[in-house]
């Protein structure tokens, strides 16, 4: 049961947003979003005390002798609506992540593997950007390092559209491949992997990075080729001192470059402090779906199978060529829903 104090309280909140929108005061903008976000939930509440209301007055017809069999008829199916009721109420009510309506960046490295685990690389960034391509997002390659044979040696993207980092955000970890490599002639099976890391993309107010903790480097573009390799000094090298992290964009426009590299570089340090307040919280949580550990292997690709499999919710799919080709909706909402599940659970203990 929902506790009833607690829906009036959200109510009352967003009565109190409506007025002040209204009347023009406080942060117009502010109190737009908290309004729109809490819009949702309080036509939920609305839903579930209309059917309140309705199972009262059958309740009270069974007293009713000439309306007895009507409330007879009626009670079972809106008793039954009850519980299905509860729950996307209860889910409506789970606090919200912060960063799940932003655009995401996504950065995918090869690991083990040598030249398969790059080629694997590039099959999961065709993959993402297929998906997102599927959903009308916008796609953007902000750095792309190919080998020679096609693979990459590291990628970085900007998703943008609704909903982004809330789909994408389950997708971070160690991607595990099962295949016979194109450049094995032997026919033999190898394992080979590749991390991904899905960030947030900040803004400008999440985090300030003051001048002197950062050191940047211009220089000439370098690859296999391509559209993303140049022969003037236009790429950027942006290092962040206090955490040693680097970040660089090699497009034509130096200034474009720098821009680019401090939005990464913001979104990084963003995601870190993410992680730090994740980890807080970790000990507490009974599921770690969605912590973002990027050393934790979540996900193989088995080709000769035709399988994907995600450890994380055991979930085995016998449709690799769709996966592959972007199909993830199905995995996806899987993900969401282990984690909706751990969540109650939680709110229950």
């Amino acid at each position: 049961m929902v506790p009833m104090e607690k829906l009036q309280q959200i109510i009352e909140r967003f009565e109190f947003l409506e007025a002040s929108m209204a009347a023009g005061q406080g942060d117009i903008a502010r109190l737009g979003k908290e309004y729109a976000d809490l819009r949702p939930v309080v036509e939920k509440i609305a839903e579930y005390r209309r059917l309140l209301d309705e199972i009262a007055e059958a309740e009270a017809m069974l007293e009713d002798a000439e309306l007895k069999a009507l409330a007879e008829e009626e009670l079972p199916a809106l008793r039954a609506r009850l519980p299905e009721l509860e729950k996307a109420l209860q889910l409506a009510l789970l606090p919200r992540d912060a960063a799940d309506s932003r655009p995401a960046i996504i950065e995918i490295r090869p690991g083990t593997g040598g030249e398969e685990a790059a080629l694997f690389a590039a099959d999961l960034l065709r993959m993402y950007q297929r998906y997102a391509e599927s959903k009308g997002w916008k796609f953007s390659i902000i750095e792309e390092n190919t080998t020679e044979l096609g693979g990459i040696k590291e990628a970085v993207a900007l998703v943008e559209g609704e909903g982004v980092f809330a789909r994408l955000k389950f997708e971070s970890g160690v991607h595990r491949v099962q295949r016979v490599p194109e450049t094995e002639s032997g026919g033999r099976i190898h394992t080979s992997a590749a991390t991904v890391a899905v960030l947030p993309k900040a803004e400008d107010v999440d985090i300030d990075i003051p001048a002197s903790d950062i050191r940047i480097d211009t220089m000439r573009a370098s690859g296999a080729g391509g559209q993303h390799v140049n022969t003037t000094d236009s790429a950027v090298r942006i290092t962040h001192i206090p955490t040693g992290i680097v970040v660089t964009s090699s497009e034509k426009s130096q200034h474009q470059n720098r821009a680019i590299a401090m939005e990464v570089l913001r979104s990084r340090l963003y995601d870190l402090e993410r992680q730090k307040a994740e980890a807080e919280r970790a000990a507490a949580r009974r599921s770690q779906v969605g912590s973002g550990d990027r050393s934790e292997r979540i996900r193989t690709y088995n080709f000769p199978q035709g399988r994907m499999t995600d450890h994380r919710i055991n979930l085995t799919l016998y449709k690799l060529d769709q996966v592959m080709a972007g199909d993830l909706d199905e995995v996806i909402d899987a993900l969401i829903a282990d984690d909706q599940a751990g969540k109650l659970a939680e709110m229950e203990a």
